[in-house]
C-alpha cells in the first residue's frame, strides 16, 4: 500500500471515527433531554389533571352540601313546592302546596336567587326524590337512574355514554330528624376530559418541537465540542511532516480537558520533532566526520594493496595512521553516543539528584592522579556536604571531566586548574579556570558549536573531536542550568556553570 493510499485510508477512517462519535453524541443527548422533557410533561400533567378533577370534585360536593342543608329545614316530606321553595333559601316558612300552584320550574327559577343559577350549570344536573324514591325535581332532564350504591359517595360514572361525578344524598328534616328524601347530583365531566386531552395534544406537539431543537442543538454541541479531535485527526494524518512544517494543535481557550489533551498531543510533537533533528543531525555529523578518517584508512590500504606491503617502512607507516584514524573514530562515536544521551537526558533523569561538594571533589581527586604534574586548586570550603543538585550524578560529573580535560588540554607552560565553589540565591556556582591559551571574542560565540575546535591541528593532535563543549551545553541546558565563558589570549580561559539546588523544604 502506498504512502497516499494509506493517508487516504487513515483519513477517511478518522472521518468515519469522527462521524460516529457525533451521531452518538447527538443521540445519547437527545434521548436525555427526550427523557427528562417527557418525565417533566408526565409529571406537569398527572399533576394539573388531578389538581383540576380535585377541585371539580370539591366544587360540586359544596354544590350538593348545599342543596341538602337547604331541603333539610322541611319539616314535611319533600315536594315539588317545597323544595323550589327552600332552594331559593327563602326567609319565611313554606305554607303548603298552593304557594306555588302549578307554576313549572322553569317559571319558578325566574323568581329564584344565585345559588338556582349555580344548579342551572349545563354540566350540572340536580335531581330531588321524596322518600318513595319518586322523582319530584330536577334541574335538567337526563337519564340517570335512582343508584345507592354512590349514597353518601363522590364517584365516577358513565350514563349514554357521558362520563360525570355522581353522588346520593338522603335528607332528614333538621326538625323532626325523619328522612324527608334524597338528592342525587351528576356533573358531567366532558370539560376536563377535553381540557385534559387538549394538554395532552399541546404536550405531544411542544416535545416534538423540542426533540427536533435538541436533536439540531445536540448536534451543533457535538460539532463544536468535536471540533479540537478533528483537528488533532488531521493533525495526525501529518504527522510524518510535522517536523517540517512545524505545525501544532490549536489549543483551546476553555483549559478542559481536551485543552490538556492538545497540549500533551503537542508536547508529544515537539519530543518527535526534537528526536528527528537529534537522528538526522546524528547521521549528518557522523557521516561528516567519519568521512576524513575512512578516506585516510582507504587510502593506506591501497597504497599498501598496490605495492607498499613489500616495503616495512610504509608498512609501518600506514598501520600506524590507519591505526590512530581507528582510535580516532571510536572517539568520535563515543562521544555523538554521549551527546545524544545528553539530549535525552531530560527525560530520562529529570528528577534524579546528586551531592554536590562529594561529586566535585571525587572528580578533582581522579585528575590529580591522572595528571600528578598538574596543580588543581579547589575553593569549595563554603558549600556544606548536604547540598543536593537538581542533576544526575553521572552527567554532573561528565560535565565536571569535560571542562577539567579542556582545561588541562589547553593549559601551556603553567600547569595549573583553578576550581572555586559557591552557593547563590538558588544554583551552586562553579568555575573551572586554566592558565592557557586563552580565546578570542570571534571564537567564544562559536566553542559550544558541534565539531568545532579553537585550534584544530591542536585538537587534532590531543584527540579532541569538537564535541565536549557541546555535550556540556547540552547538560546543563537540560537541567535548566546556566554555562558561559570568559577568556583572554594567552591569559587563559574560565568556564562558569550554574545548577539549581535542591532547597531543604523538598528533601
Amino acid at each position: 500500500m502506498s504512502d497516499s493510499q494509506l493517508s487516504h485510508k487513515i483519513e477517511t477512517s478518522s472521518v468515519l471515527s469522527w462521524k460516529s462519535i457525533t451521531l452518538k453524541w447527538t443521540i445519547l443527548t437527545s434521548v436525555a433531554i427526550s427523557v427528562l422533557f417527557t418525565l417533566f410533561a408526565l409529571t406537569i400533567y398527572k399533576t394539573s389533571t388531578n389538581l383540576m378533577i380535585e377541585q371539580e370534585e370539591l366544587t360540586f360536593s359544596r354544590t350538593m352540601s348545599e342543596v341538602t342543608r337547604r331541603l333539610s329545614r322541611s319539616s314535611d316530606s319533600l315536594s315539588f313546592n317545597s323544595t323550589t321553595f327552600y332552594l331559593k333559601e327563602s326567609t319565611g316558612e313554606y305554607v303548603g302546596e298552593g304557594y306555588y300552584g302549578k307554576e313549572t320550574l322553569e317559571a319558578s327559577l325566574m323568581n329564584l336567587n344565585s345559588f338556582i343559577s349555580e344548579l342551572s350549570r349545563p354540566e350540572l344536573n340536580v335531581k330531588v326524590y321524596d322518600p318513595a324514591k319518586y322523582l319530584i325535581f330536577e334541574t335538567k332532564s337526563a337519564y340517570i337512574p335512582f343508584d345507592e350504591e354512590f349514597k353518601n359517595s363522590v364517584s365516577i360514572k358513565s350514563y349514554n355514554h357521558i362520563a360525570g361525578l355522581i353522588s346520593l344524598t338522603p335528607i332528614h328534616s333538621d326538625k323532626t330528624g325523619e328522612l324527608i328524601g334524597y338528592t342525587q347530583g351528576f356533573y358531567e365531566l366532558e370539560n376536563f376530559y377535553n381540557f385534559r386531552r387538549n394538554l395532552l395534544k399541546n404536550f405531544l406537539m411542544i416535545g416534538s418541537i423540542g426533540l427536533v431543537i435538541s436533536v439540531v442543538i445536540s448536534f451543533l454541541l457535538s460539532r463544536y465540542f468535536t471540533k479540537p479531535l478533528r483537528k488533532m485527526a488531521k493533525a495526525l494524518n501529518s504527522v510524518e511532516d510535522a517536523h517540517k512544517t512545524g505545525m501544532r494543535m490549536p489549543v483551546p481557550k476553555s483549559n478542559d480537558e481536551i485543552s490538556d489533551l492538545a497540549n500533551a498531543f503537542n508536547e508529544m510533537l515537539e519530543r518527535m520533532q526534537g528526536f528527528i533533528t537529534q537522528q538526522q543531525q546524528f547521521v549528518e555529523d557522523v557521516s561528516h566526520e567519519l568521512r576524513t578518517p575512512v578516506a585516510v584508512i582507504e587510502g593506506h590500504l591501497s597504497l599498501l594493496n598496490r605495492w607498499g606491503k613489500d616495503d616495512p617502512e610504509v608498512l609501518e607507516e600506514s598501520l600506524s595512521a590507519s591505526l590512530q584514524e581507528i582510535t580516532r573514530m571510536k572517539s568520535l562515536v563515543q562521544e555523538m553516543l554521549d551527546l545524544s544521551r545528553a539530549e535525552q537526558s531530560e527525560f530520562s533523569h529529570q528528577n534524579e539528584t546528586c551531592l554536590a561538594k562529594e561529586t566535585i571533589e571525587t572528580t578533582v581527586s581522579n585528575f590529580q592522579m591522572l595528571y600528578p604534574e598538574f596543580v588543581f586548586n579547589l575553593d569549595i570550603e563554603d558549600l556544606s556536604h548536604k547540598v543536593e543538585l537538581h542533576m544526575y550524578r553521572n552527567h554532573f560529573e561528565q560535565l565536571l571531566i569535560i571542562l577539567l580535560d579542556n582545561a588541562v588540554k589547553y593549559s601551556k607552560d603553567r600547569k595549573e586548574v583553578l576550581i572555586s565553589v559557591s552557593k547563590s540565591f538558588k544554583f551552586v556556582d562553579v568555575m573551572i579556570q586554566d592558565f592557557g591559551e586563552g580565546i578570542t571574542d570571534e571564537e567564544k560565540e562559536k566553542i559550544f558549536n558541534r565539531f568545532y575546535r579553537v585550534d584544530k591541528a591542536r585538537a587534532r593532535h590531543t584527540g579532541g573531536n569538537g564535541l565536549g563543549l557541546s555535550i556540556a551545553q547540552q547538560l546543563i541546558e537540560n537541567y535548566n542550568g546556566e554555562i558561559s565563558v570568559n577568556s583572554h589570549l594567552d591569559m587563559g580561559t574560565a568556564f562558569y556553570i550554574s545548577i539549581p539546588f535542591v532547597e531543604e523544604n523538598q528533601n
